[in-house]
């Protein structure tokens, strides 16, 4: 039953998102989440320490198609991208250093 369970978990995250999936990306600076029902990527600057958080979608073949940033004012920004075939990956990260996060390859 384990075995099964570990496979099944393989598999799901190994194949692209599919239509209303949703990822999100955080750490204790913000977040940055997509909402694949309607299309739109959203950024949050969660710690106001003086730096902003900047999120990009990467198409393979195409490099950045989209950037989006938050930090310095109030709210979370949100912005469109009408994501089609081929594969993208969103990464978040805080502009005062540290790593960046990588969501798996998704398409529509």
């Amino acid at each position: 039953m384990t075995g099964a369970a570990v496979a099944a978990t393989f598999v799901a995250t190994a194949t692209p998102a599919l239509a209303d999936s949703d990822i999100t990306l955080n750490n204790s600076r913000g977040y940055m989440t997509y909402k694949d029902s309607v299309d739109v990527f959203e950024i949050c600057d969660m710690n106001p320490d003086g730096y902003g958080v900047h999120g990009l979608l990467t198409k393979t073949g195409e490099g950045n198609v989209m950037h989006i940033d938050d930090g310095g004012d109030n709210g979370c920004d949100k912005q469109g991208y009408n994501v089609g075939s081929g594969k993208y990956r969103m990464s978040f990260f805080w502009d005062g250093g540290g790593a960046v996060l990588y969501s798996k390859y998704f398409s529509e």
